[in-house]
């Protein structure tokens, strides 16, 4: 009997040794398929430093291309091209031969960049009755807080959805031209107007970055690419759709 109880007790710790071994493997297996957490903006560049007539390049995109879940905007070194980055996937616009050209490289350099890490988003329907950019600007920042973002800082957005008009320009700065207004940079290059279109929106809001990232009359700078990837560029203006969405960052 006692040989008995005790190859039933050595039975037991053994089982119970296998149980914390595979506990434990599990734990470490949890940690290294941890997603990225989002990571918060950063920028290099300034509008003002533009504005002054200094295009060169302060960030190199290939630096950035390893991160998964990139969102990014700004414009390309020596104002030649708008900057997108949509999830890790480049759509960097330019002008060629009077014709719109896309990108999907991470090769190019640029003047001006904003960017976050954003590996998952919250999704909210935005009302019918914000009819004017003013409204959606006070509709980001009130939504931003009630999900506990800090609107202090800057934060990154996305708008999806059919939009009833979308204003739009990519840069194509004159070679030699100092003569730098922010009505010039949106007539240089192609502009043009979307009507019921179904786009993607990539914005950044902030109310400390004026002549940083932001324009002074505006707390949002906006880039977009329409749903086929065909165009993509800056945003001058919206009217929201019916259904669009405004996706902001989970934490």
């Amino acid at each position: 009997m006692t040989s008995g109880k005790s190859t039933y007790q050595i039975t037991l710790k053994n089982s119970l040794g296998y149980i914390l071994g595979i506990s434990l493997l599990l734990l470490a297996s949890c940690k290294e398929v941890q997603h990225p957490s989002y990571q918060k903006v950063a920028h290099s560049g300034a509008l003002s430093t533009i504005m002054s007539g200094d295009l060169s390049a302060t960030a190199s995109l290939d630096t950035l291309a390893a991160k998964d879940h990139l969102y990014a905007l700004g414009a390309v070194a020596q104002l030649k091209g708008e900057i997108q980055i949509f999830d890790g996937t480049p759509f960097i616009s330019s002008v060629n031969k009077n014709e719109v050209a896309i990108h999907p490289v991470f090769s190019k350099k640029a003047a001006l960049l904003v960017y976050a890490v954003v590996p998952s988003w919250k999704e909210i329907k935005i009302p019918a009755a914000i009819d004017t950019q003013e409204a959606l600007e006070a509709f980001i920042i009130d939504t931003a807080a009630s999900l506990k973002i800090d609107t202090n800082a800057p934060f990154p957005f996305l708008i999806e959805g059919n939009a009833s008009s979308l204003s739009w320009h990519i840069i194509d700065w004159p070679e030699g031209d100092r003569e730098h207004t922010h009505q010039k940079h949106k007539e240089s290059g192609l502009n043009g107007v979307l009507t019921n279109k179904e786009v993607s929106v990539l914005g950044f809001y902030s109310d400390k970055h004026k002549g940083v990232f932001t324009h002074h009359s505006t707390n949002l700078h906006m880039h977009f690419k329409t749903k086929d990837g065909l165009l993509a560029g800056h945003l001058d203006a919206i009217e929201v759709g019916d259904g669009m969405r405004l996706k902001l960052p989970k934490r």
